[in-house]
């Protein structure tokens, strides 16, 4: 059972930094999504504030996820990556992580950084997910 890699062409096409949207490993059933932000395909920043950059990248998440065989009620771990200091930020993203993924209740991990994938990037969220039963 090899490795499927997942890339709908929903999403940015992550061939150039020689990523896929998503991996699957069919032998323990999960799926590791890549860090998901708020880029079209021209990989282009659609929002500018940190809360429509986060649902932007939880969309693009669940688009991987489902690509995959999964869902959100499979998340088994969240990272959610917010440029400066988390604690700016949480009261506007917990209503979004909350929304999607409250049901489930990942694990979840939130990382303030000075950097992300580009200067307009603000929120990158990846996942570990099972397969859907």
């Amino acid at each position: 059972m090899d490795i499927r890699r997942i890339n709908p062409t929903t999403l940015y096409d992550g061939a150039p930094f020689g990523l896929s949207q998503a991996t699957v490993d069919p032998r323990s059933g999960l799926v590791f999504v890549s860090g998901q932000v708020d880029w079209d395909h021209r990989l282009q920043v659609g929002h500018a504030s940190c809360a429509a950059q986060a649902e932007s990248a939880v969309k693009n998440l669940l688009t991987a996820l489902e690509a995959a065989g999964s869902s959100a009620h499979q998340v088994l771990q969240l990272r959610v990556y917010v440029r400066g200091e988390l604690a700016d930020h949480i009261d506007a993203l917990a209503p979004i992580l909350v929304r999607h993924f409250g049901a489930a209740r990942p694990a979840l991990t939130g990382i303030g950084v000075a950097s992300l994938a580009s200067q307009e990037t603000l929120v990158e969220i990846e996942a570990v997910a099972r397969l859907a039963a």
